[in-house]
């Protein structure tokens, strides 16, 4: 087999970039080592930048968010009791967010690249990428029951954190930055009304709670909670009454409903540098991780093809490689202030076993800042709704 383009994962970075490539003529192949089924019922972020819905609808894949999505212009922080709303919209000129399941967006660019007749290669076991460091990198898998090659002039590494592609960069060649938070997140679905239209972040003496939804009538709620929670713990009646009291929740403001699932999520900062090796090119989790505190995975996957696509439209019009050179910089500088705003919104409102109290009141001091301060809104605001891209 032969393309222009190899890419490994159909995640959303996976996906968007064979949309955008396709878009622009360049041939692309798509493995996945998961099955569809799989792959569609991923349960992820769900939070896009404005920009990235703008991404999404250049790339001719937004139909149905437009149409589902819930657009939202503020968000609130709860903490000392009070609610205090972040009017995201009129700090920004305008700009919103949306809520969108990851995969909703992943089976719109599958359904999308399967209709158009692309091709796209679930359950491709064996994965291996060689001689990236060549003009002519090649892939092997199995797939169907045989062994194949892929050779291409790029290989896109969009294969998640513990995918392949990272691994066949020479240690010596790669430095990483890694940072293990020591709390996670119990997440529950609910078939329940959301508790409020806007997304509502809460700081409790008993530790962080998050109220967002999927739908109108599908809630999604966290709380934090230790990194080794045996989920089995947690009963229905545990997670609504831990809710309830770190939410500040009056009343019937959190209607209850079935536990659709129950689930911890890890949290850590991680970034890998430089995001290019050869004629490897890293994007999306593969790259960087982020604490889903700041609502930022999925966006910074979008904002890594972006960058990706026009340099390498530039490459294949015999431009040159300037783009290409500077794809890891240019993305990199983005990535460092989005780790940095997921950084401090996760330092601000949760709760660190051991902290004294000089750090108890700074952080409450911040909050009651943040909460008084139009300057200190505007700039949670820029970040929350997405910084510019480079291009």
């Amino acid at each position: 087999m032969r393309t222009q383009v190899g890419i490994i994962g159909a995640g959303p970075a996976g996906l968007l970039l064979a949309q955008m490539l396709h878009q622009r003529g360049i041939d692309a192949v798509v493995l996945e080592a998961r099955s569809r089924a799989y792959v569609e019922s991923r349960i992820r972020a769900g939070l896009l930048e404005q920009g990235s819905v703008e991404t999404l609808t250049e790339a001719g894949v937004a139909d149905r968010l437009h149409r589902e999505g819930l657009v939202h212009h503020g968000l609130e922080l709860r903490f000392g009791g009070t609610g205090h709303r972040i009017d995201l919209a009129g700090l920004t000129g305008g700009k919103v967010v949306t809520i969108y399941g990851q995969q909703e967006a992943v089976k719109d660019m599958i359904a999308a690249r399967l209709a158009a007749g692309l091709p796209l290669l679930f359950e491709a076991a064996d994965v291996a990428i060689h001689d990236i460091a060549t003009n002519r990198p090649r892939i092997t898998f199995r797939h169907g029951g045989r062994d194949q090659a892929l050779e291409c002039d790029i290989i896109a590494g969009c294969d998640g954190f513990h995918g392949v592609c990272r691994a066949a960069i020479p240690s010596a060649d790669l430095r990483i930055f890694d940072r293990v938070y020591p709390f996670a997140w119990l997440g529950i679905l609910s078939r329940s009304k959301p508790m409020s239209e806007e997304l509502i972040y809460a700081r409790h003496a008993d530790g962080f709670a998050l109220a967002t939804m999927r739908s109108t009538t599908v809630s999604r709620l966290y709380l934090q909670c230790a990194p080794d929670e045996d989920v089995a713990q947690w009963s229905d009646d545990r997670i609504w009454s831990a809710l309830r009291t770190r939410l500040g929740a009056a009343g019937g403001e959190l209607e209850e409903g079935p536990i659709l699932q129950k689930g911890i999520t890890a949290m850590r900062s991680f970034v890998a540098e430089p995001m290019r090796h050869g004629r490897l090119f890293l994007a999306g989790d593969a790259a960087h991780i982020v604490p889903p505190t700041g609502a930022k995975g999925m966006n910074l996957a979008i904002a890594d093809v972006r960058v990706l696509v026009r340099a390498l439209e530039a490459f294949f019009a015999g431009e040159g490689g300037d783009l290409i050179d500077r794809y890891s910089a240019t993305c990199l500088d983005r990535i460092w202030k989005v780790q940095r705003f997921s950084w401090w919104m996760t330092q601000l409102l949760h709760r660190y076993d051991g902290e004294d109290a000089f750090e108890h009141r700074v952080r409450m001091a911040e909050l009651d800042y943040l909460a008084g301060s139009v300057a200190a809104q505007t700039t949670l605001a820029e970040n929350y709704v997405g910084l510019p891209y480079a291009d």
